[in-house]
């Protein structure tokens, strides 16, 4: 087991650490989370540690980019297991940034107050998918990892291909930005039955979890579908929708859409994914899966 990870809560001190690292010709890696580590999150941090000299991981729960009827105040927690989960990975991680708040800044105020008001928008991509039931989350998304790369300034940054989309909006925010970092997105990990893992799977019964196992099966059924020749994705989607339904899921949407820009497609002609977002319960859980065909 590596030795456990150096915890930084300062911003100037993150700062100076990176460049540090920097300054020794170190390549510096960085896994934003919002903690409470599962098997997911830290093959984000093998992944980093094979493009990067250095890893730090993130661990902040990021309060704007949740609703008011959200759940923020029952996001599971468990930072010193999150560290020893980290300890135990094979080179282990260089540091630990977990900031008390990244929105309170102390001091005087300055120009016209003392509150957060600068925000990050990537206005188109942001609008369907999870945008749509969830109309701040990516402006709190965009806003935040901004903030985490202006600090830690990394040169890779690691995002699971579970939050497909906002895997696509922080790259074309790099893009945009001029930010000099690449980002990966690493494919989706799952449970042995086929769940994608998320730190939400937790609040799920037993009975729950088992209904949730529609998701991944319908698509499955679908992206098969599709290789089989059913391209019209009114069809797909029906499927997909039935399968989750009948298992006693909420659908919260189901779309079919470009890989690039989150357009929806009517009939695949190109790389597509399959976004799926559904409730059960009072869990709302998020998969999708590449289609190529």
């Amino acid at each position: 087991m590596a030795p456990t990870p150096k915890v930084i809560s300062d911003k100037d001190e993150m700062r100076n650490w990176s460049r540090s690292m920097r300054a020794q010709g170190k390549r510096i890696g960085l896994v934003p989370t919002m903690g409470f580590l599962h098997a997911g999150h830290l093959s984000l941090v093998a992944q980093a540690r094979s493009h990067s000299d250095v890893v730090a991981v993130s661990i902040y729960v990021n309060p704007v980019q949740f609703g008011p009827t959200e759940d923020l105040a029952t996001y599971p927690s468990d930072f010193h297991g999150d560290l020893r989960k980290l300890a135990a990975l094979p080179g282990g991680v260089d540091v630990v940034f977990h900031p008390p708040n990244l929105y309170d800044y102390g001091g005087p105020p300055v120009s016209s107050g003392p509150a957060h008001e600068s925000w990050v928008r990537v206005e188109k991509l942001e609008l369907g998918l999870c945008g749509k039931s969830r109309p701040i989350f990516f402006r709190g998304v965009a806003t935040v990892v901004t903030k985490l790369f202006n600090i830690v300034e990394p040169d890779v940054a690691m995002f699971g291909k579970k939050d497909y989309q906002q895997w696509r909006i922080i790259q074309r925010m790099v893009r945009d930005l001029d930010f000099s970092i690449q980002v990966i997105g690493a494919e989706i990990t799952r449970d042995n039955d086929g769940l994608a893992m998320s730190s939400r799977n937790v609040h799920l019964s037993p009975e729950e979890r088992e209904k949730a196992l529609s998701i991944n099966k319908s698509l499955l059924r679908a992206k098969s579908a599709a290789k089989d020749g059913q391209v019209h994705c009114e069809k797909l989607r029906n499927l997909v929708i039935k399968c989750i339904t009948d298992a006693g899921g909420r659908i919260d949407y189901a779309e079919i859409v470009d890989q690039n820009n989150l357009e929806k497609v009517e009939q695949i002609k190109s790389p597509v994914v399959f976004c799926v977002a559904a409730w059960f319960g009072k869990v709302r859980l998020i998969d999708n899966m590449e289609i190529n065909l």
